[in-house]
Formats: structure tokens, sequence, C-alpha cells
């Protein structure tokens, strides 16, 4: 039996998905984050799926979402993502920390996701942590300076005020452009990686994932490690045959 806890990690509101049989065993670890304004809560099905396999699996809530919202505005959540990002990026190496001192993950066995905004994070933390074996991301970009640059220019077309100056806006610049994996392609160093978008995403560029696997995949001794999944249809949602892929990749690749 799969049990779903809800607890506290660091301050950080998780659900802890787990077969019960195996609740105090290191089990090789997964993390799934979700997309912006969503909550750990919808991502239950992918946490079920994999605990029943014998995976540990956390969902945490980001920064103002779910059980971390305070009386943050709408608008001001949208102007912090990338706040929201490199928090979420922080985060994902806080858990793995914490629950490797519980005893309860085996640290060789670390896999990652998110949809969104979540698959940006995992994207970005790919770039910082040697820890993470295995990843998938779901319609999100690694692109972190091209994709602010398409936020703003989609703001600017919807004749959006920019809430920030042009300094403020090339601080914000030089702060993600570390996490950038499209500039630091070598820190995938090969590791597993599935990345699935749909080509009529009008949330998340498809171009920016698409031209980044198509430069990364000549860096992999094994080719087979990278593997790219487009879909026709699904626009900026996840669709089955993605979770299905997702759930399937983890359990050959962790």
């Amino acid at each position: 039996m799969v049990n779903i806890e809800s607890r506290s990690i660091k301050s950080i509101p998780v659900l802890h998905a787990f077969d019960e049989k195996k609740q105090g065993d290191k089990l090789p670890f997964m993390i799934f984050i979700h997309g912006f304004t969503s909550a750990k809560e919808h991502n239950l099905h992918f946490a079920y799926s994999l605990a029943e396999k014998g995976y540990r699996v956390i969902l945490p809530d980001m920064l103002h979402h779910g059980d971390r919202m305070s009386d943050v505005s709408a608008d001001r959540r949208m102007y912090s993502f990338w706040d929201i990002v490199i928090q979420g990026i922080q985060d994902v190496n806080t858990l793995v920390k914490a629950l490797d001192e519980e005893g309860l993950i085996d640290p060789e066995r670390v896999g990652l996701s998110g949809t969104s905004m979540g698959g940006i994070i995992t994207f970005g933390a790919l770039s910082q942590y040697p820890f993470i074996k295995t990843a998938v991301t779901l319609m999100a970009t690694p692109g972190y300076e091209a994709f602010a640059y398409w936020q703003i220019e989609k703001m600017k077309q919807l004749e959006v005020s920019l809430p920030y100056s042009q300094e403020a806006l090339a601080k914000i610049m030089s702060i993600i452009k570390p996490f950038d994996l499209t500039t630091n392609m070598k820190k995938l160093d090969n590791r597993p990686l599935l990345l699935w978008h749909s080509k009529v995403d009008q949330v998340v560029p498809y171009s920016q994932s698409h031209e980044f696997y198509q430069k990364a995949k000549p860096l992999y001794k094994n080719p087979e490690n990278i593997q790219y999944i487009s879909d026709e249809t699904s626009g900026h949602k996840v669709s089955r045959t993605a979770y299905l892929e997702a759930v399937k990749w983890f359990i050959k690749h962790l």
C-alpha cells in the first residue's frame, strides 16, 4: 500500500509518498515540482505511480504556492517568477540533504522532474547538482535568459507595463545566467534526460527546448540517454502519454 504523508521538511511543505512496507528504508528518490500557480497536490498521480514501484517521492510546494502562499497578490507572484525558480533550485538541494540525513534515500539514485515552471527549475538544478542522476522535463525550457526576454516581449505585445527599470532587468539577468543550461551543456555529463513538449504550447516556447536537445545530443557518449518527445496537440498541458513516458523513464534510469 502507498502512503501519502503531509509533512514539512526544513520549512518546505511537502507530500511524501512511499510504500508503507518500506517506510524506513533507503529508497531511490524522486522530487516532482509543480508548475506556476499550481501546487503539490496536483501531481499525486505521478507520486503514486512511482511509490508503488518502490521509490520515495516528494512533492514540494514552491515559494508563493500551495501552503507557502501568503497575502502575495497575483501580480506580485507573476513578477516574482525568477525568484521562485531560484528558490526552487535551492529547495531541491535542501530536500535531498535533509532526507539523506534521515537515512531515507539512496544518494546515488536521485531523480528530478517537473512541469512548466517545475521543469524550468529541473533544468536549473541540473546545472548545479551532480547528485541528480536522471531528469524529466515536461513543457519547459533550459534557456533562462532567452525565456526571460521572451516573457518581456510577450508583456510588451500585451501592452503590460513592466514593473522593472533597465537596471533591475539587468540584475535579474545576471542572477539567472549561472543557471542557464544552454550555456553550460557540459554539466549534463551524459546524465539521462527526457524532454517532452507540445509543438502548440503558447506559454513556454517549444522551439527553445527542441533547439537545446539538438545541440545537447551530440555531447552524449550514449545518445539513448537523451530523448525528446514532441506532442502535436496538447498545448500547455501534460498529456497522459507524457506522464506514462516520464514514469517509464525513471523506472529505466533510476
